[in-house]
């Protein structure tokens, strides 16, 4: 059986089918929601994030105008959301990901090491200590695979925006990270998954 894809979901959503938005929420909601809890760092504040972006998008994707790709359009949703959230709560730093419920972008496999396990919750943590603007071009880039374009697309700057704050982003997890030496990310290291 074929699955539509969004652009299909979308008209038969404005033809008034409630199911295919439901489709769209089965979809992407583990992507929104993965974006939310590594933004907000709290598992609450994630599902929140999570709910209001569906919320948004049931209320406004009638007239939604396919500037963008639907999941770059949610992605922008979610990070702004998530964003928005932290700075208004004034978090910075919450507990691990795995604290909250949710496993890292780079879970890892039968073959890893317990060594490997304990470095990643550590990366994951000291994501958390950096700057909010910096952790979600992170999480953009290297923890969902978008690639620099489309993240630019979705925080809506130029791509040598996100270049450098990439780069500034990765200076300061290495700093974060300092008390691991082997494993400290370079400022042109490549993704961290």
């Amino acid at each position: 059986m074929k699955h539509p894809d969004d652009a299909e979901l979308l008209e038969r959503f404005r033809a008034g089918d409630a199911a295919a938005f439901g489709e769209i929420v089965d979809r992407y909601e583990r992507r929104v929601f993965a974006i939310a809890i590594r933004i907000c760092r709290h598992h609450e504040d994630a599902r929140d994030v999570t709910q209001d972006v569906f919320v948004t998008a049931l209320r406004t994707l009638t007239s939604f105008r396919g500037d963008a790709q639907l999941s770059t359009w949610l992605h922008r949703v979610a990070v702004n959301a998530s964003l928005d959230l932290v700075r208004r709560r004034g978090r910075r730093e919450g507990p691990g990901l795995e604290e909250v419920g949710d496993q890292p972008a780079a879970e890892p496999g039968p073959e890893s090491t317990a060594i490997d396990a304990v470095r990643a919750r550590e990366v994951h943590r000291a994501l958390g200590r950096i700057a909010v603007d910096q952790r979600a071009v992170i999480v953009l880039h290297d923890l969902q695979g978008l690639d620099y374009s489309e993240v630019a697309e979705t925080l809506e700057v130029p791509v040598g925006t996100v270049k450098s704050r990439l780069h500034r982003a990765r200076l300061a997890l290495a700093r974060e990270l300092g008390h691991l030496k082997e494993t400290e990310p370079s400022a042109d290291a490549g993704p961290l998954r």
